[in-house]
């Protein structure tokens, strides 16, 4: 009888989206028992670190080592088994067939249940839709069999995409409404963990707000706070729920 847990895998693109994003999942499965794993292709820290660099004599290593702390915090405080820094700059990200591969590597170690990561499109950040490129075709990768033949193949993870800032302007919907009430108090922490973006907490707050009114108008349950994801591929079931 197989008594691992089961693992998910959260890509994201700088070290703080995770949080704003999925961190009531990350909450929510891990204190289920998950194994959850967070991978940050981006420290953040050209993009996304503006209160950092508005101190005078501030430096990119300080940047990146402030950012990583934060995301770390972040990380524990949602009780993320662990989380893996890829450091490919941001503002512009570019990705190497070495990531890819490591990645993919990574797909094949973890064996994730599920893969939550960005929406496909973003005008306003071009950072998060190559997240999620890379994100899915490390997936595609990792299920090649000419791909280190010798190491198992994956199968099939749905993938999710959280919210991102503007979803309309991203083409986004909401397909999913996860309720996070039960953990959302560890989501907020972890939100205020990340100081170099303070002016996030509430409008992320909102939102988890916004979602929940939404879950509840689509369901017979009482919901506080929710998150939103879209989906790439069909649902597989033998039954309508």
């Amino acid at each position: 009888m197989n008594t691992q847990p089961k693992t998910a895998l959260i890509v994201s693109a700088h070290s703080a989206d995770f949080v704003w994003r999925a961190g009531g999942a990350i909450a929510l499965y891990a204190a289920r028992g998950w194994d959850m794993h967070i991978v940050c292709l981006s420290f953040g820290e050209r993009g996304e670190s503006a209160k950092l660099w508005r101190q005078p004599g501030m430096e990119m290593t300080t940047v990146k080592q402030e950012r990583e702390k934060e995301a770390r915090k972040a990380a524990e405080i949602l009780g993320a088994r662990t989380i893996h820094f890829m450091d490919v700059g941001d503002y512009p990200m570019r990705v190497s067939d070495d990531v890819l591969f490591a990645l993919a590597d990574l797909y094949r170690e973890l064996k994730p249940e599920f893969v939550l990561t960005h929406s496909l499109k973003d005008p306003y950040n071009f950072d998060h839709p190559m997240a999620t490129h890379i994100a899915q075709e490390a997936r595609i990768v990792a299920q090649a069999h000419g791909h280190d033949p010798e190491k198992p193949v994956i199968g099939a993870p749905p993938v999710f995409l959280f919210e991102p800032h503007q979803p309309e302007q991203c083409e986004w919907k909401p397909e999913v409404l996860l309720d996070i009430s039960e953990v959302w108090q560890t989501k907020r922490e972890a939100m205020e963990s990340m100081a170099a973006q303070e002016h996030l907490w509430e409008y992320y707050t909102r939102v988890a707000l916004q979602r929940g009114v939404q879950a509840s108008r689509n369901s017979d349950l009482k919901i506080k706070y929710a998150e939103g994801y879209q989906r790439i591929f069909p649902q597989v079931t033998a039954q309508f729920s």
